[in-house]
């Protein structure tokens, strides 16, 4: 624990949040019965314990119900589900629930309890945060209210990101509130969280949140806020339980919540009801390889069969049943030809190696008239992020990436990410770079290789997760052109804040994931002896993250390749105009297990600092820790002490591949900045509204 009273505070299920909010019978549940289509025995398993023991089928609870008379959109998290976990199912429905208050312009309640991201899903799921911020962004931008009550405890990706994007902001007295939970924190650093930190209390002190509310208080504080938020508009439909503008207690709102089936508090229609054109509010279940379980015995998984970009439609026709077709179907093995796709453990093994090129690196070898900035303009400079105005492959633009490494001169890390780890003022940097972008009509270029964000007293009051909260929803909307390079380690929600772009390239090597390894192996197995085999399962390496359309091509990390001018993805034939813009510099193919590292997709964790990755403590021979100074193979036929032969890194020549690496980013850049800008941001609008979702 982290020293608050969290073990002492009463935790409310889901159903009894909504009896205790909204008035007697005005509960309408828009939540339709939810699959499970995962393969994997033990998930499944889990799935169905947590249903028979909730009653319910997924870890979120939607729907409308009035408050003091006013139609209000509340979203709960139930906590005894899978702790509130979400994945690709919860994350659709939010998402689902957040674009019908939208479209039906009510205000929106959230009520997360959450330990994050669901680990038995993995990345596919981590990237959920990423459409749910979205969806609250947009509500925000159509001037709806939209209001938080963090309850005991939400921490991870909830936290950091629709748990963070309130206009106004409370939380349950004594709830644990925190990027990272303490249990992955101890299972890593073999120690508790300082006390008194991850509160709800400690969190007000210092600018957070803006009340501490017990559940009693909540309805009559939120019907009062919102007749200031509302404007004082209509309120539809009697009153029937109005109170005084402060009402602190809601005992006339204790009756009984209405029927409550499988699928949640399905309730009777509001006599006002839901409009009729509110469309389809399915939920999408969860596909059987959004998890591990369509990952797991992918080592040689060769893609998607259809890497077209986005469509042009403003958005993604999710209809009823979406769950009985999973969102990767059965994928053929990969061609005889080509390089060896890496496994998950080699890949992230290598990109911890201290000799792997990183964002400096970039920058000295294929960026011309780089002009370094310092911080964030407003007093405060963290130097775990790196922002520059550059000419990328001779494309300016403005550029933000992950310093996981001191500068090679005076060198004083001993490893990747030591001493790098990024925290909230780096968050704030992050932000200048994308309002020069925006100001200026420059491309933004990303580059992730962060072992994880600062996991810190000064983080988590300094507003971390926030931080990361609001980068979400800076990115999704920014006007200028944005691409993203994931070049090394990806982990957690440092990695996810520079993630959302309108395209991403990653290195063979490169990998994302909501925890590093170890910290998802705490969670899943209580030891981090496990971490590779859970980073397999979790479906994190470049190759997987292609075949689930969140990257649009992966480069090749061999120097044989780039000096033979085979590493550019076209090797194939098939190269096209229409891919990015330029014939110059793409292709469309399968890319995986074929020696491209393109594609263009159509789709578009709580984390450590100090070397997260490499914990100092409680790592065992498998976390990862033994990467220190671990030196990269010289050659194609270098072998572990399993014989396989090992892929070609970037350590090995990194100037050569760098060379490579800028001209392709300078021609994704210049294709970029050449498209029609509404057509460039609906896509990517597009594109990450659709991740998890049937292909």
């Amino acid at each position: 624990m982290t020293g608050t009273n969290s073990s002492r505070v009463s935790r409310a299920s889901a159903r009894e949040l909504i009896e205790a909010v909204v008035d007697p019978g005005s509960w309408y549940g828009w939540d339709e019965p939810v699959e499970i289509t995962t393969d994997d025995p033990d998930y499944r398993a889990d799935l169905e314990r947590a249903r028979e023991r909730t009653g319910l089928d997924e870890s979120v609870i939607t729907g409308e119900g009035r408050i003091e008379g006013r139609r209000v959109a509340l979203v709960a998290c139930e906590f005894r589900f899978l702790a509130g976990s979400i994945g690709v199912a919860a994350g659709e429905r939010l998402v689902r629930a957040v674009e019908r208050a939208t479209a039906e312009r009510l205000p929106l309640l959230a009520a997360p309890a959450s330990g994050g991201t669901r680990m038995q899903e993995g990345t596919v799921a981590f990237l959920q945060m990423v459409k749910v911020a979205a969806a609250i962004t947009d509500h925000k931008a159509a001037g709806l209210p939209y209001l938080v009550h963090l309850r005991h405890p939400t921490t991870g990706g909830v936290l950091a990101s629709w748990g963070s994007l309130g206009h106004v902001t409370a939380a349950e007295p004594g709830a644990l509130i925190g990027f990272m939970g303490p249990r992955v924190h101890e299972a890593l650093y073999g120690e508790e969280f300082p006390p008194g930190v991850q509160n709800a209390e400690n969190l007000m002190n210092h600018g957070l949140i803006d009340a501490v509310l017990p559940l009693s208080r909540l309805s009559g504080v939120a019907a009062r806020v919102l007749r200031v938020l509302c404007a004082g508009g209509p309120v539809s439909g009697p009153a029937a339980s109005a109170g005084p503008a402060g009402a602190s207690g809601a005992a006339d709102l204790a009756g009984p919540a209405t029927s409550v089936g499988s699928a949640g508090l399905s309730g009777a229609a509001d006599p006002a009801g839901p409009a009729a054109s509110a469309g389809p509010v399915a939920s999408a279940g969860p596909a059987a390889s959004a998890g591990p379980a369509g990952l797991s015995g992918a080592a040689g998984v060769s893609g998607a069969a259809d890497l077209a970009g986005p469509a042009a439609s403003a958005g993604p026709a999710a209809p009823a049943g979406v769950s009985a077709a999973p969102a990767s179907a059965p994928i053929p093995g990969p061609p005889a030809a080509g390089p060896r796709v890496p496994g998950a453990e080699e890949s992230i093994r290598a990109s911890r190696r201290a000799e792997r090129p990183g964002v400096r690196d970039l920058l000295r070898v294929a960026a011309e008239d780089v002009s370094p900035l310092s911080g964030t303009g407003a007093g405060e400079h963290d130097p775990g992020l790196l922002l520059a105005l550059a000419r990328v492959g001779g494309t300016p633009c403005v550029v933000l990436g992950h310093n996981r490494r001191s500068a090679r001169k005076d060198e004083t890390a001993d490893g990747p990410g030591e001493g790098q780890a990024l925290g909230p003022a780096g968050l704030r940097t992050a932000r200048r770079g994308m309002r020069i972008a925006a100001e200026l009509g420059l491309p933004l270029l990303t580059v992730i290789d962060t072992a994880g964000a600062a996991l810190s007293r000064e983080a988590e009051e300094g507003g971390l997760a926030g931080e990361i909260a609001r980068c979400l929803a800076d990115m999704v909307t920014l006007p200028a052109p944005t691409l993203c390079l994931l070049l090394g380690q990806g982990a957690g929600g440092a990695a996810l804040a520079l993630l959302p772009a309108d395209r991403i390239v990653a290195a063979r090597h490169a990998w994302l994931s909501p925890l590093p390894p170890e910290g998802a192996s705490a969670i899943l197995h209580r030891t981090t002896e496990r971490a590779y085999e859970v980073a397999a399962r979790q479906g994190v390496r470049s190759a997987d993250l292609l075949a689930q359309g969140i990257v649009d091509r992966i480069v090749e990390e061999d120097a044989a390749e780039h000096e033979n001018g085979t590493g550019d993805g076209t090797r194939d034939g098939i190269g096209t105009e229409d891919e990015i813009g330029t014939g110059d510099a793409a292709g469309v193919g399968d890319g995986i297990g074929t020696g491209d590292e393109n594609g263009a997709g159509s789709a578009s964790p709580a984390v450590v600092s100090q070397g997260e990755g490499t914990p100092q403590s409680g790592s065992g021979s498998r976390s990862g820790s033994g990467s220190r100074g671990e030196r990269a193979p010289r050659s194609e036929g270098a072998s572990r002490a399993g014989g396989a032969p090992l892929t070609p890194d970037a350590s090995h020549a990194p100037d050569a591949f760098l060379s490579h690496l800028g001209r392709l980013l300078g021609a994704e850049l210049a294709a970029l900045r050449a498209q029609d800008p509404d057509e460039r941001l609906a896509a990517r609008r597009v594109r990450h509204r659709r991740i998890g979702l049937p292909r």
